[in-house]
């Protein structure tokens, strides 16, 4: 019997290439759905600053131990996984997985080799190892062909743990209390099934927003459907800080205030630093009461398990490669799995710049052939080069933009920062309001009368706030400060707030208002202020010296702001004047723009929020 054995199987698909990618390149998920055993990852960081991974899982009374190399793919096209066993019946096993068009669909092949390391190991590759492999693997092909071309809701088959009838109570319970709540929005009885019955690969990390994509549904009722159910018992809220090279969180906690400032990541073996805009993510998992998540990784490199990387390739010491690699236009990143230098790219046309590793650093070589990618290690050690997307935040709710939702400041008023802690955030976009007149008001109607009216003009902005993603930080007499982490979303919600002022002056009659409003984004800083989630910095001044310079009935913006897209297309026809004047506490005049009332559309399609 040989020490050595390979086998290879080939599947015929009626889907394209991409389809296929998207479920047999999510490795962790069809491990599990192999049922393959979890296993423990143990990094170890080297004297250069690389570090490496080993593997271990329990099989009876022996540990089994491993060195995992790191994956090798490309995006859409093939990966490459292998072990080097520390004990045990083998010394290494290593497999491969190709996608390539066939006709209209596409073929896959998969090659395992296996190497043993004394006879048992030869025994068990004479045995049924590779037929029993062959026969699950095609099974989970045959699945995932079928869901790629929808003849099925999940990927791959799966049993997951029965509730016990207890637990069923509490389900029933938990959904009835979320929708009996604005945040249902029918969705909690869906979300329940999910957490019950879906692969644990899935519930580790659940990503509203990800869910809203796939379920077809407004990201903001995702969002609100998973903050409730964190109160009705069903999921439980953390915050991962993700670290900025490979974007896998390293530390979190469960609640704002324990927050760390900073964490260590021992695969990029650096330390880093929390940004609310960019690593602070939040995430949600069911309870431990709903369904218990083992520890344990089913794959710790994989392509599906971080999609925003397209190509993860380790060249040896003065190795060179021409791979092909078919990409959109758009901004990449060029790094190493290494601590080290990194490139950053806007491909906008042409053929993709080619990279060249020195010891000390990346550099940017001549354009790649067309539809391909060129590397070149002029190292002296083995390097892996990643290339990564930067539109990789998709699906993650990074923490400025969940603190700037209504419905979690409702929920969660609770949820703050340490006192005089304080966490950046990259932008943020501000609005101020402000009643034009409010003593005359108050002297023309009486106290009482102008009290109600004044609420009742606090409730409708409110609404509208809440509608354009957006939430009131706080009140300040009869002005609001409000938060959006989309631009777009904060100048739409202004448009309706100046267009609700008239129907709204129609049922009050004498009680009627004018409103000033500016609006500002930028960087500022997270803040405990008063017991509750404030903003601090020069952005925060601004958009409250723009709220200033508003004259009643229009919307003043900063230059910047104007400047946006998304805010361009919000304003669509609204023609926009260009001003300027000494702003207090600030050196220059600001610029800026005023819509004026008349300008300002009534249109109600242009107005309504965008998911």
């Amino acid at each position: 019997m040989g020490k050595t054995r390979q086998q290879s199987w080939v599947w015929h698909f009626d889907q394209p290439v991409h389809a296929m990618w998207e479920v047999l390149a999510d490795t962790a998920r069809f491990n599990e759905a192999a049922k393959l055993p979890k296993h423990e990852i143990i990094e170890i960081p080297q004297p250069d600053g690389a570090v490496q991974y080993f593997g271990q899982f329990k099989r009876g009374p022996i540990t089994i131990k491993w060195r995992e190399r790191p994956v090798n793919w490309i995006y859409e096209r093939w990966f490459e996984h292998c072990r080097e066993f520390l004990n045990g019946p083998l010394v290494s096993l290593c497999a491969v997985f190709e996608l390539e068009p066939e006709g209209s669909g596409s073929r896959g092949t998969y090659i395992m080799t296996v190497e043993a390391r004394n006879w048992l190991g030869r025994l068990i590759l004479a045995g049924n190892f590779f037929s029993k492999t062959g026969r699950t693997f095609a099974a989970l092909a045959a699945q995932a062909a079928a869901f790629a071309g929808g003849k099925r809701e999940q990927p791959f088959d799966y049993e997951p743990p029965k509730p016990s009838e207890e637990t069923r109570r509490r389900v029933h319970d938990a959904v009835q209390a979320i929708e009996a709540t604005p945040n249902g929005h029918g969705l909690a009885q869906r979300l329940a099934d999910h957490l019950l019955s879906a692969q644990e690969v899935d519930l580790w990390h659940v990503r509203p927003l990800q869910l809203a994509r796939e379920w077809q549904v407004s990201p903001r009722r995702m969002i609100e459907v998973c903050l409730q159910a964190v109160r009705s018992g069903l999921l439980e809220l953390r915050w991962d800080v993700l670290c900025p090279r490979c974007r896998v969180a390293k530390t979190w906690s469960g609640s704002l205030d324990r927050l760390p400032t900073g964490a260590h990541c021992p695969s990029c073996n650096i330390d880093y630093d929390r940004d609310f805009s960019k690593n602070v993510e939040a995430v949600f998992r069911p309870t431990a009461a709903i369904r218990p998540l083992t520890s344990g990784e089913y794959c710790l490199f994989g392509p599906l398990s971080t999609p925003h990387i397209k190509l993860h390739m380790t060249l040896d010491p003065g190795q060179s490669r021409e791979l092909p690699v078919e990409l959109p236009f758009g901004p990449y990143r060029f790094r190493t799995l290494e601590p080290g230098p990194e490139q950053t790219i806007d491909w906008r046309g042409g053929g993709f710049p080619s990279l060249i590793v020195h010891d000390d650093r990346l550099e940017l070589g001549t354009l790649s052939p067309p539809k391909t990618v060129s590397l070149s290690n002029r190292s002296r050690r083995p390097i892996t080069i990643v290339l990564e997307d930067r539109a990789w935040i998709r699906d993650a709710l990074t923490a400025d933009r969940v603190t700037a939702i209504q419905t979690f400041r409702d929920l969660f008023a609770g949820d703050v920062l340490r006192p005089g802690d304080d966490v950046g955030i990259s932008e943020i976009t501000l609005m101020f309001t402000d009643l034009k007149g409010s003593t005359a008001l108050y002297e023309r109607v009486g106290d009482a009368r102008a009290y109600h009216v004044v609420r009742e003009h606090f409730a409708f902005l409110a609404g509208i706030v809440r509608d354009h993603d957006g939430a009131i930080v706080k009140t300040i007499g009869d002005a609001v400060m409000a938060a959006f982490a989309d631009p777009a979303s904060a100048m739409r919600a202004a448009l309706a707030i100046q267009r609700k002022v008239e129907s709204f002056n129609a049922t009050h009659g004498e009680g009627a208002i004018v409103i000033k409003l500016g609006l500002h984004k930028g960087p500022c800083i997270a803040v405990t202020l008063n017991d509750r989630l404030d903003y601090f910095g020069s952005t925060v001044n601004l958009a409250a010296r723009l709220q200033g310079q508003s004259l009643g009935g229009d919307i003043v913006i900063s230059a910047s702001l104007a400047e946006d897209a998304g805010v361009k297309s919000a304003l669509g026809p609204v023609a926009a004047s260009e001003e300027a004047a000494e702003i207090r506490g600030f050196d220059r005049p600001a610029q800026f723009r005023r819509l004026k009332p008349a300008a300002i559309s009534t249109d109600a399609a242009a107005l309504a929020p965008r998911a």
